[in-house]
């Protein structure tokens, strides 16, 4: 069945319109994203499973289902883990506390968190040795967010919105610095930061955005997507991924309807009715199989498939983790 609607010219003849579906681009897995899998493939192809992973390696059910599939046993803590035996780290950061504990077990660590991470990492314990109080603008409860944090527990307070940008106290105003979950919106923490410039002008800020650069740039094709014309966006990524729950937050904001979905089976038809242009992205640890079972869904039901068939074409590559590339070099 194809979709259409019926316009009338001032003579009274109809023409019709075909529904439209717009693959957004960039979408789907960030650099950091592809090195973390990579590493775990990696290793498994090397030592053979089973290979453990502390947290989900990156945060989308279906590419931990199938790392689970090949060998991989996802645990939460190295307590977990045999002595002696290789954990990969997940993408999302870990705390100093993580380290420790691994090294008390014997375990061979891999770090595959993400190189952005790092540096936010880098941030809190440049800030926090210099004395200052370190405001870490994110979800407290967010894994990044955790494992950031524990660089220095002391000196780290978390600010989750304005509200607590209003309300946060720290022991020298003259000494506070800034830093930023990657995975958040611009448009968010631009009122948060605003209220912490204000109230405290001897703020410390980083060089560089701690945004990274594909949620920044998935985000603004997303505005571009529905400045365009599109009145449903449709984000696949799991509902743990930070960044695909801001994708939907900034396509409701530019006046979309928007809806997270992990896969096509999540697709509801209601959501179809009286709309002409849906678009389609998906978060940065989302897989494009995923995208495109979606998208052969809405051309079942008569949506004209146009955009980027391209996912991403950012030119971003990170290299594998130090552990890895030494055995390759070996």
């Amino acid at each position: 069945m194809r979709i259409a609607l019926l316009l009338w010219t001032a003579e009274g003849a109809s023409l019709s319109r075909v529904a439209e579906l717009e693959l957004i681009a960039p979408r789907g897995y960030c650099a950091g994203v592809d090195r973390a899998i990579e590493t775990v493939e990696r290793v498994l192809e090397e030592q053979g499973a089973p290979v453990y992973v502390r947290g989900e390696i990156v945060h989308n059910k279906h590419v931990v289902a199938t790392l689970a599939g090949k060998g991989a046993v996802f645990v939460q803590t190295p307590d977990e883990v045999p002595e002696g035996e290789t954990i990969i780290l997940s993408a999302h950061g870990s705390a100093p506390e993580v380290f420790r504990r691994c090294a008390e077990r014997g375990l061979r660590v891999i770090d595959a968190t993400c190189p952005l991470v790092s540096k936010v990492h880098a941030e809190v314990r440049r800030y926090a040795g210099r004395g200052a109080t370190v405001l870490l603008v994110g979800h407290i409860d967010h894994d990044e967010v955790i494992g950031t944090r524990g660089e220095a527990p002391d000196r780290v307070v978390v600010v989750e919105d304005v509200e607590q940008a209003r309300t946060v106290a720290v022991p020298d105003p003259d000494r506070v610095a800034l830093t930023t979950q990657t995975t958040l919106s611009l448009d968010d923490t631009a009122a948060i930061v605003a209220v912490l410039r204000e109230r405290f002008p001897a703020l410390v800020e980083p060089a560089s955005s701690d945004i990274c650069y594909a949620t920044q740039n998935r985000q603004d094709a997303v505005k571009r997507a529905v400045g365009s014309g599109a009145e449903l966006v449709l984000v696949v990524g799991s509902r743990n991924s930070s960044n695909s729950q801001r994708l939907v937050e900034v396509a409701r904001a530019g006046g979309a309807d928007a809806h997270l979905i992990d896969n096509a089976a999540e697709l509801d038809p209601a959501w179809l009715d009286g709309t002409d242009r849906v678009a389609l992205t998906a978060g940065a640890s989302a897989p494009e199989l995923l995208v495109l079972e979606v998208a052969r869904q809405l051309e079942a039901r008569g949506y004209l498939r146009g955009g980027e068939d391209q996912p991403s074409a950012e030119g971003v590559v990170f290299s594998l983790p130090a552990e890895l590339r030494a055995v390759d070099r070996g």
